[in-house]
């Protein structure tokens, strides 16, 4: 059993983001972790592709592996659906994340949102964040964390191409998989509600009183949760 994390929009380096909580499960049950490169935020050969490429490179890590847990965080469920059903996935884990419907685009499912993250147009086919620095981006995204961790998570953050927000998604690839949805009660990235929506079509989910990075800030909590669906009932 290993684990394939699936980071969310707009950062680089998911093995950093996954770290604390790759670290202690490691420790507490012996499961390994690595994370997904997403070709839209320029983590393999070249950026380009958006969604599909994302999808494409989840399935070739998930081909390497006999039995997984995959783990979407906010954009990741978005790749995670793409990617479609694989025989190798065990078990589908969402932290503040997407079950996105078919033809579902990342921008529709954000555009619900009354207090939506703002995001420009870097006009040369990618986006990346607007009206943020290094204070305002831990206040939303990281407020239950360290500052040593909101700033080195502010160094993260990159421009990332625009088709991972535009492109429709074209299968589903959490019907029909067991899963967990994490919500994050304290997200002030996004809403409780949005959240609720989505979970509710996870096989069971679980609120945790942390903002939107549990693995960073309460990693703790994150591997009680696997730990839990871990167990030979479930897996």
């Amino acid at each position: 059993m290993e684990l394939l994390f699936v980071h969310g929009a707009l950062v680089r380096d998911g093995a950093w983001w996954w770290k604390p909580t790759a670290d202690l499960l490691l420790e507490r049950t012996g499961i390994r972790s690595r994370a997904v490169g997403l070709p839209s935020c320029g983590e393999t050969d070249g950026r380009g592709g958006g969604l599909v490429a994302d999808a494409a490179q989840l399935r070739r890590d998930l081909d390497e592996v006999d039995r997984a847990i995959v783990v979407g965080h906010s954009y990741g469920g978005t790749v995670i659906a793409e990617a479609g059903q694989h025989p190798a996935v065990a078990h589908l884990l969402y932290v503040s994340s997407y079950l996105p419907d078919v033809g579902q685009s990342q921008g529709v499912i954000m555009s619900g949102e009354s207090d939506p993250v703002t995001i420009r147009d870097n006009g040369d086919g990618t986006l990346g964040l607007a009206g943020y620095d290094e204070a305002l981006f831990a206040a939303r995204f990281l407020q239950d964390a360290d500052a040593a961790t909101g700033r080195a998570a502010w160094e993260r953050t990159t421009a990332q191409d625009l088709a991972a927000f535009l492109t429709p998604t074209t299968a589903a690839g959490w019907e029909g998989v067991d899963s967990t949805y994490l919500v994050c009660g304290e997200d002030r990235s996004t809403s409780v509600e949005l959240q609720r929506f989505h979970a509710a079509r996870a096989t069971r989910s679980v609120e945790l009183p942390t903002g939107h990075h549990p693995f960073l800030s309460r990693p703790e909590l994150v591997v009680e949760q696997i730990v839990q669906l871990t167990a030979p009932r479930l897996l």
